[in-house]
């Protein structure tokens, strides 16, 4: 077996895992509308690719206020709970595990996404210079447009913003999720309360690493509360530096983060966007699971493995060309390649690539 550490089974948590192939959050844009509910063709899509050790979902906004493109799924309405549940279900019914990932844009986005055309929220006013959010024109079409300028959050609505991961880790375990994931990562809400470029606040969630670090580690806590630390993850990029990101005490944060995560319990960190001496710093620091997240090849996720600097791969754009890209490994199968001009969502670039003997496309290493 050419890849035969990255295709060995692997508990985290509670849950054991078949492989180490882990299936990376991937924003879709493809939630019916209007209630931004998943779909039966988001099942379809994540049955298609249930072979993977887990399957972390597209980012799921956990409020209105959260959302940070046209047509991604919610997590904190009815109907949009009975939509993850039939996704949850499918993919069990195919012997899959899969986690919820819950996310908040926070400055990335506009007012035409959000309830009145309110700005959008944030720890300080600070716009996201040349981030892009897609938005609905006025004649229906699809539009890409700067980040608006957001309104930072006062004090006394930060606990409303932990409830409102709390309602949407309720709903998860609702529909039968394995695990959920946050996403503070990829300069997104609880991103943007760690990194110093974008924190300018005064009060105990701002100035000293701690301060910066605490909405995190409150909604860590919370979130465990509600379904326990062994099925709760974190998704981390301490070296982002897109969507106007600046952070000149990433790597204090991202230490002091993961001794406040070990004390929780949470079981993993997917990370991504981080050097080898702060990947191995935390490594230290942190006694959980580590998901390596970055533009690898299989045999460079198996290299890493085998050195023990994480104990799974988490593989995006491979993954949306190839939902049975665990067997591709097993067999050496070419990897088809993704279009990026399908990357909007919809049944095309989704559901329909082609069968491994009809693939196009580089070997695996």
């Amino acid at each position: 077996m050419p890849y035969e550490t990255l295709l060995s089974p692997v508990t985290i948590g509670n849950l054991e895992l078949p492989n180490r192939v882990v299936m990376a959050p991937l924003a879709r844009r493809r939630a019916s509308q209007p209630g931004n509910v998943p779909t039966e063709m988001d099942a379809h899509y994540y049955v298609q690719r249930a072979s993977a050790g887990l399957i972390v979902t597209e980012p799921a906004q956990i409020s209105p206020r959260g959302q940070g493109d046209l047509a991604t799924p919610g997590t904190h309405s009815d109907a949009q709970e009975a939509g993850w549940k039939s996704i949850a279900g499918a993919v069990h019914a195919r012997q899959g595990r899969i986690a919820l990932h819950l996310w908040h844009a926070g400055r990335m986005s506009h007012r035409r996404l959000q309830e009145d055309g309110a700005p959008p929220v944030a720890p300080s006013a600070i716009r996201a210079r040349g981030a892009k959010v897609v938005v609905q024109a006025d004649d229906g079409t699809l539009d890409l447009v700067d980040a608006d300028d957001p309104r930072p959050l006062e004090t006394d609505e930060i606990a409303g913003i932990v409830l409102q991961y709390v309602d949407a880790a309720h709903r998860a375990a609702r529909a039968g999720f394995d695990m959920i994931e946050i996403d503070a990562a990829n300069g997104y809400l609880l991103h943007q309360f760690m990194a110093t470029g974008t924190n300018r606040r005064t009060d105990e969630y701002g100035g000293s690493v701690e301060n910066r670090v605490r909405l995190v580690v409150e909604v860590m806590e919370a979130v465990s509360g509600v379904i326990g630390a062994n099925r709760v993850g974190i998704r981390l990029s301490p070296g982002f530096t897109g969507a106007d990101i600046e952070d000149d005490e990433a790597p204090e944060s991202s230490l002091r983060l993961a001794e406040e995560l070990k004390r929780i319990g949470i079981v993993y960190v997917q990370l991504a966007e981080a050097d080898d001496d702060l990947r191995r710093a935390l490594r230290d620091a942190y006694d959980g699971a580590i998901i390596a997240s970055g533009d690898w090849t299989a045999r460079e996720a198996n290299a890493r493995i085998e050195r023990r600097e994480a104990d799974a791969a988490a593989f995006g754009r491979a993954f949306v060309a190839n939902p049975d890209l665990v067997e591709r490994l097993k067999t050496g199968t070419p990897l088809a390649e993704p279009d990026p001009v399908t990357f909007n969502g919809g049944e095309k670039g989704d559901t329909d690539y082609p069968a491994p003997d009809e693939a196009q496309g580089n070997r695996n290493d």
